[in-house]
């Protein structure tokens, strides 16, 4: 398990990638991906809500730390992971990886949910996700963060010398 150093979670606060304010403004861009991550309920519920299914979508049924009842889920394909808040456990990188890979050989729509907190997912999804993919999340009361995976990697690998491995 990797936890976060509390003292570097500052680190954190800086988009991955380009941030749109407004969902709208990246949504030319989202159509044109080849294959779409999204991180986070709120950001997978805006997708569905345009009838964008993201290739993996990443939820823990909870939006600004509260539960939340939307439908989001558009798929049967769905696999669970258990990530405490302020890690990156063992269990939710490795069924990333899998879903990723049983993805990209069958183009079936899978979604993991989490139990605990998805927001720290981004990272792993950074360095095992194809080159070419798009990874969408939510940056709080500032907008959807759109990252290519090509252009993110290096960001997540310098990140990931926050953690403290347990």
């Amino acid at each position: 398990m990797f936890r976060l150093d509390e003292n570097l979670i500052g680190e954190f606060k800086a988009p991955l990638g380009k941030l749109y304010p407004e969902f709208e403004d990246a949504i030319s861009l989202i159509k044109e991906a080849n294959f779409l991550i999204s991180v986070g309920d709120q950001t997978t519920k805006n997708l569905v809500d345009i009838d964008l299914i993201p290739d993996l979508g990443i939820i823990d049924h909870r939006i600004q730390r509260k539960d939340h009842n939307y439908d989001i889920i558009r798929t049967e394909n769905i696999l669970e992971a258990d990530n405490p808040a302020g890690t990156i456990t063992e269990n939710l990188w490795e069924t990333i990886e899998e879903a990723i890979s049983l993805t990209l050989k069958d183009s079936e729509k899978r979604i993991i949910v989490v139990e605990g907190e998805e927001d720290l997912a981004v990272l792993p999804c950074l360095l095992v996700a194809p080159e070419d993919a798009v990874i969408l999340y939510g940056q709080p009361n500032e907008g959807l963060v759109f990252v290519n995976v090509c252009e993110g990697k290096d960001k997540a690998e310098r990140l990931m010398t926050f953690f403290n491995e347990e």
